[in-house]
């Protein structure tokens, strides 16, 4: 799912807008100024105001309705788009449960680029050539990386949601935790709606609001949606040109730079300084071969000497490492996960005949659950290793942490939080 951004409007309604959103971002639905009263944040010395009732979902909407007619929406098309619409119980329980463990690295590329994905990624490459082709052409984007992003989106568009976008958007801004984005979006799903690309019966995506072959958020959509098949409407949900084109979109804002590699796997000379395996800290290719690392195998491109780099250890020192260029960044700004990231790039190579990771994981360690991530950073900070708010997210400060702690310990500063980490901690405290 691409990263978000709010676009589409005049410049004075969607000023307006975001005012009337920056009071309410994670409060209970109150009552909002109309776009022609904005509050007033600069006050040092304001006066505490009397705490409201939450409204119910029928006020509430009766008041967005007020709020997107002021910015342009057509009264008719806000009444069609909510006829029958009530918060969904579901899209509240998924935005507020945080599962207590999550699937390794390791076992999440396994069922991304498994051997029927890969075949039939293939299958399609060839069925669409002609079509992906034109996007590279035009967007600067290899097809390989398009088909591969098509994969994981919706599973090559037989997966694009089912929930009504509308409804959950609505669920998500009146009650979820963060209400002025969601806000965001509901209002960029009207826009959408105006545009006449979809029928409001017709919007379907998924639980967050993600729509389309490609996953796109709203206000990502109304960025970078486009209507490569030339039928007049930016169609990501049939339309293969249209969701693949929109894709290229988004990647060749995003700084793609075409046949440049996203990223191969490499080896570690014995000794090296695993503290290096950081996103902040950047190399050339050049500087990183006099360090002593060397592509596994035959990297399927290459690029500039002086190409800027960073190493990843998705699994600590124990498991594979990777260079990572540019496009990886990219990828990156589609979807914020390494995991996800990696998968693109195995995918993609896989996509032109790779052979996949040539290292081994290791698949026997435990991974840590939510509260013992949240454990380990609240003993970290204990002994002074600071590793920020404890939120089980193991983060670039987490790592930091970590690390330091490694040292520390005078282990291998990967940075890669394990449950060897966590039982020292436990002695240590």
């Amino acid at each position: 799912m691409p990263n978000l951004f709010l676009r589409g409007l005049p410049v004075t309604a969607a000023a307006s807008f975001l005012l009337l959103l920056t009071a309410c971002a994670d409060a209970p639905a109150q009552p909002l100024a109309t776009p022609s009263t904005p509050q007033s944040t600069t006050s040092t010395n304001a006066l505490p105001q009397p705490v409201q009732e939450q409204l119910s979902f029928e006020q509430w909407r009766d008041l967005l309705r007020s709020d997107a007619i002021a910015a342009g929406i057509n009264p008719t098309l806000f009444d069609r788009a909510f006829a029958g619409v009530v918060p969904n119980p579901d899209v509240v329980k998924a935005d507020s449960s945080q599962p207590e463990f999550s699937r390794p690295v390791w076992e999440y590329l396994k069922g991304a680029v498994s051997p029927s994905r890969v075949a039939r990624g293939r299958i399609l490459l060839a069925q669409n050539r002609a079509v992906l082709s034109q996007i590279e052409q035009r967007y600067g984007v290899d097809a390989e990386t398009l088909v591969a992003i098509w994969g994981l989106e919706s599973n090559f568009g037989s997966n694009i949601g089912s929930h009504n976008v509308v409804r959950s958007l609505a669920t998500l801004a009146y009650e979820g935790r963060r209400q002025a984005f969601w806000r965001s979006q509901l209002l960029a799903v009207l826009q959408i709606l105006q545009h006449g690309d979809i029928a409001p019966e017709s919007l379907v995506g998924s639980w967050a609001g993600a729509m389309g072959q490609t996953q796109f958020m709203p206000t990502t959509y109304n960025e970078h949606a486009v209507d490569f098949d030339g039928d007049g409407k930016r169609d990501v949900w049939t339309s293969q040109a249209d969701a693949l084109a929109s894709a290229a979109h988004y990647l060749q804002s995003s700084n793609w730079q075409l046949r440049q590699p996203w990223g191969f796997e490499v080896q570690l000379p014995q000794g090296f300084d695993y503290a290096l395996a950081d996103p902040e800290v950047r190399r050339s290719l050049n500087e990183w071969r006099a360090l002593g690392i060397r592509p596994v195998g035959q990297p399927l491109s290459t690029p500039r000497d002086d190409a800027s780099a960073t190493l990843l250890l998705p699994a600590g020192h124990r498991g594979p490492a990777f260079l990572l260029f540019g496009n990886f960044r990219s990828i990156l700004r589609y979807n914020n996960s390494t995991s996800y990231a990696l998968a693109i790039g195995l995918l993609s190579d896989a996509l032109r005949g790779g052979n996949g990771v040539q290292g081994s994981w290791p698949e026997g360690d435990r991974q840590l659950g939510r509260s013992e991530r949240v454990e380990l950073q609240e003993r970290l900070n204990a002994r002074g290793f600071d590793s920020g708010h404890p939120d089980g997210i193991i983060g670039a400060n987490t790592r930091k942490a970590i690390r330091a702690f490694q040292l520390h310990l005078r282990w291998p500063a990967d940075g890669y939080p394990d449950s060897k980490l966590l039982d020292q901690l436990r002695q240590q405290n």
